[in-house]
């Protein structure tokens, strides 16, 4: 059994970008239980107004799994513990669990605390034991202990034995600069447990991208605690990521540490976090993202299909992810067939019809399409290339106007739009804050008297792409387009060299599809 330590809402929100409201940290501190992590770091109490609101807030928390740990450090040099505003305030946060870092580099005790050895070890025992005598679990980690350990061996251990000393629960070994290897980070565990009984636990920073590496090395030399952040937030490049580590210890080393049911909730929750932290999700995080099991080459598909085992290390399904076929130029006939089969198309690789959807795809992703984010474009392509599309409407005219005067402080932008809808020709004009946003005015009006589950279909993104930067102001731009319903949403695709074009392309796919959706 390994238990998970989750700083995320105090070493994590230390990443560049990263920003937690109190509400956000509640909310996520409830996500975090929900999943069955161990333990919830919540912050810093006293270090500032949100953390101190935080713990508050806390008591009041009803969790089910997890214990709620406040962080701090050691007592100040030449300070009884009793007397340390820091240790009083974490007692008074009262969690179960208190967190405490303290020195165990000779050059962070000498030069940044400027304190003696002596002092520096007295200072870690002192806290432990006051921490101790108010029935809290305490948690030593050792700052830079890698470091530390390179550096003089024999004082690193004395720090450790200090706060085994004091009464500490368990000893982190902390790899603050992130410069450790997994062959050091294994062997230096090895060592620590020879010489001391207190359980070991490993804190891994990612500046070197061995974060996961060096926590995995650390458990399979004995560690039984880790800690490290959802998504691998923090400062510099980053904390060990859990969402990585989780689904290691369970599925690859078969060692406990969450139940399956809520493994299968960890793609969920890695969304979440990334949402409540208004962070852009990375598609390419093993396990929990996007691309994680996304197949674009023909041959790799093929062989999926037949057996996924053959290019998937695991069930996407085990940790709540999904297995996506890609369509590109790289795509063959079997990406084809699955990807048809998706849409409810029923197709067979190396008919006339697969070929027909292929030459299509080949001729426009030349011309600058990408079907990666775009499949409803895509779906409307295959529907097209086998003569099952209904078109809903035909563009006569449109025209947009932009303009501005010295005294106005925004533009004025203006869509005049003439479509054919059931034969009959409707002329529409509206004004919006931009010339996607009039067109897209205009559209609607003309056709909600026809198809009035339009109304349900709303824009909520808008991309645009350069697609070849050599060409300046004559290049082509790519549009992506993002829609939704109360159900779902879709994202849709237009290619030009006028970028009021390519947007047209973009939001009719989107409106079509849409409708077409709603009308099945």
């Amino acid at each position: 059994m390994v238990t998970l330590y989750d700083t995320t809402l105090r070493d994590g929100s230390q990443g560049e970008g990263v920003s937690f409201s109190l509400q956000d940290k509640l909310r996520v501190a409830r996500k975090l239980d929900e999943i069955g992590i161990h333990y919830i770091e919540g912050g810093w109490p006293g270090s500032n107004p949100k953390d101190e609101a935080f713990f508050a807030e806390a008591k009041r928390l009803t969790l089910k799994h997890a214990k709620l740990a406040a962080f701090g450090s050691t007592r100040r040099a030449r300070t009884p513990a009793e007397e340390d505003s820091q240790l009083r305030l974490l007692i008074e946060s009262e969690t179960p669990v208190v967190t405490i870092f303290g020195k165990s580099w000779t050059a962070h005790a000498t030069e940044v605390l400027r304190v003696s050895l002596d002092e520096n070890l007295a200072m870690i025992a002192d806290s432990v034991r006051f921490l101790k005598s108010h029935g809290r679990e305490v948690i030593f980690d050792a700052e830079h202990f890698f470091d530390g350990y390179r550096a003089d061996s024999e004082y690193a251990l004395a720090a450790l034995a200090a706060a085994q000393e004091g009464g500490a629960d368990l000893l982190v070994l902390c790899d603050t600069n992130g410069g450790s290897l997994p062959s050091q980070v294994s062997a230096v565990v090895h060592a620590v447990r020879s010489r001391l009984k207190a359980p070991i636990g490993i804190h891994t920073h990612n500046d070197c991208e061995l974060g996961v590496a060096n926590t995995i090395a650390a458990v399979e030399a004995g560690a039984v605690h880790v800690q490290g952040t959802m998504n691998g937030y923090g400062e510099r490049t980053g904390n060990a990521n859990l969402c990585s580590i989780i689904p290691i210890l369970k599925l690859k080393l078969g060692v406990e540490c969450i139940s399956k049911e809520n493994l299968a909730h960890l793609s969920e929750t890695s969304a979440f976090i990334d949402e409540v932290a208004n962070m852009p999700p990375d598609e390419q995080r093993p396990f929990v993202g996007r691309s994680a099991f996304a197949h674009k080459a023909g041959m790799h598909v093929d062989a999926v299909a037949k057996n996924p085992r053959m290019y998937e290390h695991i069930d996407p399904e085990a940790v709540g992810n999904s297995r996506r076929v890609l369509v590109s130029e790289l795509a063959g006939g079997s990406s084809m067939v699955l990807k048809a089969r998706e849409y409810g198309f029923d197709l067979q690789k190396g008919t006339p019809e697969t070929r027909a959807v292929l030459d299509q795809l080949t001729r426009r992703e030349h011309d600058g399409y990408v079907y990666e984010d775009a499949e409803a474009s895509f779906q409307l392509l295959m529907a097209r290339a086998l003569g099952r599309y209904e078109k809903l409407f035909d563009l006569v005219t449109y025209r947009v106007f932009v303009g501005k005067r010295a005294l106005d402080a925004e533009p004025v932008t203006e869509a005049t739009l003439k479509v054919r809808v059931k034969g009959e020709e409707v002329l529409t004009v509206a004004q919006g804050d931009g010339p996607v946003h009039a067109l897209d005015g205009a559209l609607r009006k003309a056709l909600i008297p026809f198809y009035p589950e339009l109304s349900h279909i709303r824009l909520t993104d808008f991309k645009v792409r350069v697609v070849n930067v050599k060409e300046g102001t004559a290049a082509k731009v790519r549009v992506l387009v993002e829609s939704a319903d109360e159900r779902e949403s879709w994202s849709t695709i237009g290619v030009s060299t006028n970028v009021i074009e390519a947007s047209w392309e973009a939001l009719v796919d989107s409106i079509e599809y849409g409708l077409s959706r709603l009308r099945t």
